[in-house]
């Protein structure tokens, strides 16, 4: 048995995808544990880039189980549109598994984040308007309605009946919006039922029967660390638990499964939305500017521009300790390829003194100082270093107190968005 959680070790985006489908060669299953719709993954196979919202990047490869865990919360729509155009691009879609056990994301979950994100007004969070946060909320509520609900037609019009005129409710007296009409919502519902009906199963059920034949599993985060729920830069984080623990009770399996955890970070740092980041760079024609057009830094799924900032390194600490993550795959080294000057956050200090761990207030992380440390850029191409020898010395240098830093060793160098563009310092399954 071989399994790998791939998470992120910083605010999303770190090119999780590539590496999930580097990993996905020599898998037998992928399976994605938590979030929905409102993460994004471009995977580039022979320079055609493929846009993966909900199905697991082990999707590009004949073959493979693809699960979608009960941690995930799926828009039936969403995925539906994946699917057919995955198979409309010639890819197999006969092994995708939909756990009976994730919650369903309905119009009025999408309509009440819209609503909820404009009567915030200055103090939005900054999320997709996906729908995701209000469905997560009705699943701890104990109101939530799964797939397998959405499998027997009675079942799902009992409860969309009872839900919609709660919603309804909210939605006409609070926000002096338009009603759902539970007619119109119970037959498109119905329709994607039929659809998604080949696709449903118990997926953990799946999963024991893959490790009983010591076959190779691959599990996929959403979002990333400093997004998470708990442990995250809250409020302004996503609505579920992104980090390497919720690869258990997102996918029902036991934590004896897992045995390897990498986290993916990026060369340097983004992030999308509101909230705290102390490395941020907010100029407009310097190396901000440069990283986020140099890296085309803009989002997925809403294609808005990302925050950018140097690489924060003790940010990362945290994250390996969190995540117990026993190697990193530093993604995107190349955007950095023509930045004279390097920093990288080592440390952080409030009025003058460093201190050893994150705040969890933001009001003492706004507060924050970054301590950087300076490198000399390489100036040169890393597109082509297929190992770690081939690259510049100073790239090199850059990676090695990265790893010094953050207390964790390298697995995997990314110099460019193709499969092969990948240096490979450790075998992870």
């Amino acid at each position: 048995m071989s399994s790998v959680v791939v998470i992120g070790a910083q605010w999303g985006d770190e090119g999780k995808g590539k590496i999930v489908d580097y990993l996905a060669q020599k898998a037998d299953a992928v399976v994605r544990y938590s979030g929905g719709s409102n993460a994004g993954h471009t995977v580039v196979v022979n320079d055609v880039p493929y846009k993966l919202r909900l199905l697991p990047s082990g999707i590009l490869y004949h073959g493979k189980m693809c699960v979608l865990g009960n941690g995930v919360v799926i828009n039936p729509g969403v995925v539906l549109q994946e699917i057919k155009e995955m198979h409309d691009k010639g890819v197999d879609i006969s092994r995708i598994a939909i756990s009976d056990r994730a919650h369903v994301v309905l119009p009025y979950h999408q309509k009440l984040d819209v609503l909820q994100e404009e009567a915030l007004g200055d103090k939005k969070i900054g999320t997709t308007r996906g729908g995701i946060g209000p469905c997560y909320m009705d699943k701890v509520a104990r109101v939530g309605i799964r797939v397998c609900d959405l499998m027997d037609p009675e079942v799902f019009a009992e409860k969309l009946k009872a839900n919609l005129a709660a919603k309804n409710e909210i939605i006409t007296k609070i926000y002096g919006a338009e009603p759902f009409d539970y007619e119109t919502v119970l037959k498109e519902y119905l329709g994607y039922a039929e659809e998604l009906r080949p696709y449903v199963t118990d997926t953990g059920v799946i999963l024991d029967e893959l490790f009983e034949k010591d076959k190779k599993v691959l599990f996929e985060g959403a979002q990333a660390t400093f997004l998470d729920i708990d442990h995250g830069t809250y409020p302004y984080v996503t609505s579920s638990n992104p980090t390497a623990g919720n690869a258990c009770v997102g996918s029902g399996i036991g934590p004896r499964f897992i045995d390897h955890v990498v986290g993916v970070v990026k060369a340097y740092t983004t992030r999308v939305g509101a909230g705290p980041f102390v490395t941020e760079l907010l100029d407009t024609d310097g190396p901000g500017h440069q990283i986020r057009e140099t890296g085309h830094e803009y989002g997925t799924v809403t294609g808005r521009p990302r925050r950018c900032g140097w690489l924060d390194a003790f940010m990362l600490r945290y994250s390996v300790r969190l995540n117990s993550l026993d190697s990193i795959a530093v993604t995107r080294l190349d955007v950095l390829d023509q930045m004279k000057k390097i920093k990288m956050c080592v440390g952080y200090k409030i009025d003058g003194v460093e201190i050893k761990q994150i705040p969890a207030s933001l009001k003492t992380l706004g507060k924050v100082e970054p301590v950087y440390e300076e490198f000399n850029g390489w100036m040169c191409d890393t597109t082509k270093c297929r190992k770690f020898e081939d690259l510049p010395e100073g790239a090199k240098k850059y990676l090695r107190r990265l790893s010094e830093v953050a207390g964790v060793e390298l697995g995997i160098v990314s110099v460019g968005p193709n499969r092969e563009q990948t240096i490979v310092l450790k075998e992870l399954i």
